[in-house]
């Protein structure tokens, strides 16, 4: 099959996401857990793109000027904040309800955002760049995660990044992120992930590297109970977040 007919969407997983559409943005309904990570991932963001672009994190509107894609988008949840830092924001989701969610609590809160119920491939092949990348929380719920990194890459502008925040396959977080997350502390609904879905750093890294994408660093992210809140760790057994950039185009002479 050529690239231009493959797809990256795994039906059922849009059919799932697609039941919980109206549900995105209540802090204590069903995507609960996403509203609590949202900080950490955010000032990860905010903090790591200043200092790439030599902007100033200070400002109010520290991504000024910058067009930034959120693949998998959802209900707007990261694409809004992303966008009151300054940037011109590109939200993508295949879950119709999803884009239309996103759309109606942009309006509402008076925020542009290009919503579009479109895939990264459709993109690619219009020859859409963008400055950043964000895949958080997408790739484990991908049907291909190669074809959909190397897709995501070449979206990546020349000296621009990108970010890609899921789930390892390990025991330990088979243990925690789904079987207590799910059943024990109903955190998420039971078969938000599976097991096998599951992937590790070095099967987003070969495919980045093998796309022209340096691995820039690794982030750990982890749960304190105590704290009720999220927060950065050196342990990437469970959460994690990979930080990649491409390389400046080169010039001839």
């Amino acid at each position: 099959m050529s690239d231009a007919a493959k797809t990256t969407i795994d039906e059922s997983q849009v059919e799932w996401f697609s039941k919980m559409a109206a549900e995105w943005w209540d802090p204590r309904g069903k995507f609960k857990p996403l509203h609590k990570f949202n900080p950490v991932r955010i000032s990860y963001i905010r903090e790591k793109v200043c200092a790439h672009f030599g902007l100033d994190e200070k400002s109010a509107r520290p991504l000024e000027g910058l067009r930034v894609l959120d693949v998998g988008c959802g209900g707007g949840l990261l694409s809004e904040p992303v966008a009151r830092m300054g940037a011109q924001v590109t939200g993508i989701d295949p879950a119709e309800k999803n884009i239309g969610i996103a759309s109606t609590h942009a309006a509402q809160s008076g925020i542009d955002i290009d919503y579009r119920a479109v895939t990264a491939e459709s993109l690619a092949e219009a020859g859409e760049t963008f400055d950043i990348v964000l895949n958080m929380e997408v790739v484990e719920h991908v049907s291909d995660v190669d074809f959909f990194l190397k897709t995501s890459a070449s979206l990546v502008r020349p000296g621009g990044m990108m970010f890609v925040a899921t789930i390892n396959r390990t025991v330990k977080a088979g243990a925690l992120a789904i079987f207590a997350a799910e059943r024990v502390l109903r955190w998420l609904p039971v078969g938000t992930h599976q097991y096998e879905k599951l992937v590790r750093p070095e099967e987003i890294e070969a495919p980045l590297k093998a796309s022209g994408m340096e691995i820039a660093e690794h982030q750990g992210v982890f749960y304190n109970v105590l704290t009720d809140s999220w927060n950065r760790s050196s342990d990437t057994d469970v959460n994690y977040m990979i930080l990649a950039t491409k390389p400046d185009a080169e010039t001839d002479g």
